[in-house]
Order: C-alpha cells, then sequence, then structure tokens
C-alpha cells in the first residue's frame, strides 16, 4: 500500500510542475562537415552550439527550481526517501542534458579542427 501511495505522489508531483513547463531544448540539427563547410557555415553552426548550451543552462536551471518549488510545496506530505527520488531524478536530467550539451559542443569542435586544417593547407598551397 505504502508504494502505491509513494507512487501517486511521485505522479501527481510530476505532472504539474510549480514554477514552469522545463522544455528539453532541441540540440542544432546537424554539424557542418569541416572538409566542405564554408566559413558561414562553421559561423551559424557556431552560434547554434552558443544558443543551444545557454538553452541547456536554463533548462537545467528550471528544473533545479521545480523540484526545490514541488518539495517546498510538499513540504512534510514526502517521505525523505520521496525527497530523495525526486533528487535523483532531477540530478539524472541535469546530468543528461550537461552531457548532451558537452557531445554537441566536442562534435562541433572536431569539425573546427577539420574545417583549419584545411584552411591552413590552402594557405600552404
Amino acid at each position: 500500500m505504502k508504494s502505491l501511495y509513494f507512487l501517486a505522489v511521485a505522479v501527481a508531483l510530476s505532472s504539474g510542475p510549480v514554477y514552469a513547463a522545463c522544455t528539453y531544448p532541441k540540440a542544432p540539427d546537424s554539424t557542418p562537415d569541416g572538409n566542405t563547410a564554408t566559413l558561414e557555415e562553421m559561423v551559424a553552426a557556431q552560434k547554434a552550439v552558443k544558443a543551444f548550451d545557454q538553452e541547456i543552462v536554463a533548462y537545467t536551471n528550471c528544473i533545479k527550481l521545480e523540484h526545490d518549488g514541488t518539495i517546498a510545496k510538499a513540504g512534510e506530505k514526502m517521505t525523505p526517501e520521496q525527497k530523495e527520488e525526486m533528487s535523483r531524478v532531477q540530478v539524472q536530467k541535469h546530468n543528461a542534458a550537461v552531457e548532451e550539451s558537452e557531445a554537441v559542443a566536442t562534435r562541433f569542435n572536431e569539425q573546427v579542427k577539420v574545417y583549419k586544417a584545411k584552411a591552413a593547407d590552402k594557405k600552404k598551397k
């Protein structure tokens, strides 16, 4: 019976955010190929990667506010175990978002290196 109560509380708390609906940002569709990309394409991709990173920061801040607000609103209605579970889920969401942002940046930076190497080769010729 306790697990059923926990499940009901968890669903109720997760379905109705206190501050705002935290929308997970969409990563840039693609990263230009450094071998064939133009400078304009690389600059546009850089702007998209930076914007995505800023959106990830806003998202992680939002889920933190949502988490803290939910726990504050619930007060004594939540057990320490329920609070711990909510915190675990919030940390998982945060870490997954940061990892995706880092992966997008890494892919872009790899293509920047390729682009710069190609440009250096052109100057040598």
